[in-house]
């Protein structure tokens, strides 16, 4: 009888609406990082054949430069597509209670209200906005991954 084994997969693709502004925040050692607070909407048959709509909510964290392009050029309502992965953190709340969330960690955001101007560049529908859509690595990743 032969073992199998089991690949593991930690992989969340998301598109959905911000609900607020995002802000920027920075670590004790300088690393800038802001939460995204995402609606994700999605629509499904009740049991009694009527379509129901549903929105989950979900915090995305955003590191480095991903971070600072997405405070610069995002707003509430703005539709984003994520990239990331599932973590959890846990902390003590006052009066010594335990604590414990499970978010997501952006590896990529798309900004995806963009148009296409005449040359094919990309251009935001917003006004003031200039910035390609962001892709950038998370807080441990970096540009000289080995594969």
């Amino acid at each position: 009888m032969s073992q199998l084994s089991m690949i593991e997969v930690n992989k969340v693709f998301l598109a959905g609406r911000l609900t607020q502004d995002p802000e920027l925040r920075y670590t004790p050692s300088g690393v800038p990082v802001t939460t995204l607070r995402m609606a994700v909407n999605s629509s499904f048959m009740g049991k009694d054949g009527e379509k129901r709509e549903e929105v989950c909510y979900v915090n995305v964290s955003v590191w480095q430069k991903a971070a600072e392009r997405c405070v610069e050029y995002l707003g509430k309502g703005r539709p984003v597509f994520v990239e990331g992965r599932l973590q959890s953190r846990q902390w003590e709340a006052e009066g010594g209670q335990k604590r414990t969330v499970l978010e997501v960690t952006a590896n990529r955001v798309q900004f995806m209200d963009w148009a296409q101007d005449r040359e094919g560049a990309q251009q935001p529908r917003a006004k003031g906005a200039a910035a390609p859509p962001e892709s950038a690595p998370g807080p441990e990743e970096s540009d000289d991954i080995p594969f």
